[in-house]
């Protein structure tokens, strides 16, 4: 699921950042830097304005569409310079030099890459553009609307899509619900748009299609950053009440399409929420979050080549850091004991580069990525319950090439919970040679997403129109 990869690892979701700039004399203005893993190459920018007695900022990353993105905190400290992304779980350190590079590390969860940052603007994008055939051109066949609808409990106002077959007429419906990270209505992510192609696909089978903006995102109110699973599910049930009060929608054919996190969304919304007619669970967990980063981590890391020494002992120390979020209450007790493990962990390890950096700092800053709600409410999460409550049909697919969210033991909780409560109208599969994004794969690391054409399976497409019609019938 897009929670380790997504806030932690792969690019295409690293997000907010505050930035500051070193000179002493003018660190304002633009910084730029390119961040590489395996063969992706992605440009941010990083740019700083002076707030008080300090900096703040916003990043953008031009290769992902992603502008004005918002950041935690930042220090600079003779010529060090500090940045956490605290709700993000990123941490980046550098030392300016005189050359007036930033030499640094950008680091989130247990992944390190090298990244310098520098005044000179990177205009060519480092990620080629590579064709995505599947994307649909306007005009579409069927009618658009753009849309608002609010979530009164939360107090505010989401902005999305509604795609039908026509003005007119009566139409079942899906709602596409995100995975983790901030994205827009299209789930775009290294110029892919996922959400975008299952939507006009979909709608020209017959549905009406309804996604949306995350809040905080886009053109979506609310602060993206302050959030768990359970306030996304609040959102999901705003969007189904909005699709119950449309006269082209039949109010007892709505269904919830949910991708990675956005899955186990979709679980709460169906566990509670009898108006439900159908799930679609594409990668979503049915194993808990603990246990999915920890199998995430290992595959990855494995693809990545790793020492196998090096992966075990990550292991040990995030395994421990989960238990502790998981049974600890207190938050300040909790604290102290992220702290005494990343301490010691942290004390053992060498800093890539042997960069000058403050380890005390990177502590600190991964202590409050571990506490902070979204982290704090994804590790402790269990689907079985919700899984045990759901009632209507459903349909979890996952690709076998998916590192993310490994697909057997996954399909078969999934499987195994829903039955359990006598729901037989459930069906899991997966699907051959496709990795998390559904995209038909070589070895399913994140690393290819980008580079591959493919943005989703019409294979995968025809397995959740088929089921979806016969749902509907």
């Amino acid at each position: 699921m897009l929670t380790g990869i997504a806030r932690k690892y792969i690019p295409a979701m690293m997000m907010l950042f505050t930035a500051m700039g070193v000179y002493a004399q003018d660190i304002t203005g633009a910084w730029y830097g390119v961040l590489e893993v395996q063969d992706v190459r992605l440009r941010l920018v990083f740019h700083i304005i002076k707030s008080g007695n300090g900096y703040s900022g916003t990043m953008d990353s031009p290769d992902q569409g992603a502008k004005g993105l918002e950041v935690s905190s930042v220090s600079f400290t003779d010529n060090n310079l500090t940045v956490d992304m605290i709700k993000y779980g990123i941490h980046y350190t550098g030392r300016l030099g005189d050359s007036g590079i930033i030499a640094g590390t950008f680091k989130q969860g247990g992944a390190s890459f090298p990244m310098n940052l520098s005044r000179e603007e990177i205009k060519e994008p480092e990620v080629p553009k590579i064709v995505r055939p599947q994307d649909p051109s306007k005009p579409y066949p069927y009618y658009t609307e753009d849309v608002t609808f609010s979530n009164k409990s939360a107090g505010i106002k989401l902005a999305g899509t509604l795609t039908m077959p026509a003005k007119e007429g009566s139409y079942p419906a899906v709602i596409l619900i995100t995975g983790s990270g901030p994205q827009n209505r299209d789930a775009e992510i290294f110029n892919h748009r996922p959400f975008l192609v299952l939507s006009d696909y979909l709608t020209r089978q017959g549905f009406a299609v309804l996604r949306y903006d995350d809040r905080g995102v886009a053109a979506s109110g609310g602060v993206f950053g302050e959030a768990t699973s359970a306030d996304f599910a609040a959102d999901v049930n705003a969007a189904l009440e909005y699709l119950q009060s449309r006269k082209e929608i039949k109010e007892k054919e709505i269904g919830l399409i949910g991708h990675s996190e956005g899955g186990g969304i979709a679980q709460m919304v169906a566990a509670g929420n009898k108006n439900v007619a159908f799930v679609v669970m594409l990668a979503g967990p049915g194993l808990p979050g603990d246990e999915i980063l920890l199998r995430q981590k290992a595959l990855i890391e494995k693809a990545d080549g790793v020492p196998d020494e090096l992966t075990k002992k990550g292991l040990e120390t995030n395994k421990a850091l989960f238990d502790a979020v998981k049974t600890i209450d207190d938050d300040a007790a909790l604290k102290a004991k992220l702290t005494e493990i990343l301490a010691k962990a942290v004390s053992e390890t060498d800093v890539p580069g042997g960069l000058d950096v403050d380890k005390t700092a990177i502590v600190k800053s991964e202590v409050e990525s571990l506490v902070a709600p979204w982290m704090r409410a994804f590790i402790r999460y269990d689907p079985a319950p919700n899984l045990r409550k759901i009632s209507c049909p459903v349909l979890a697919l996952n690709g076998d090439k998916d590192m993310q969210v490994p697909a057997k033991d996954d399909l078969e909780a999934i499987r195994k919970y829903i039955t359990g409560n006598g729901n037989r109208n459930v069906t899991v599969k997966e699907m051959k040679g496709m990795n998390h994004l559904f995209q038909e794969c070589s070895t399913g690391s994140p690393s290819e997403y980008g580079y591959i054409e493919q943005t989703f399976s019409p294979v995968a497409l025809k397995e959740i129109s088929g089921w979806l019609q016969r749902q509907v019938k």
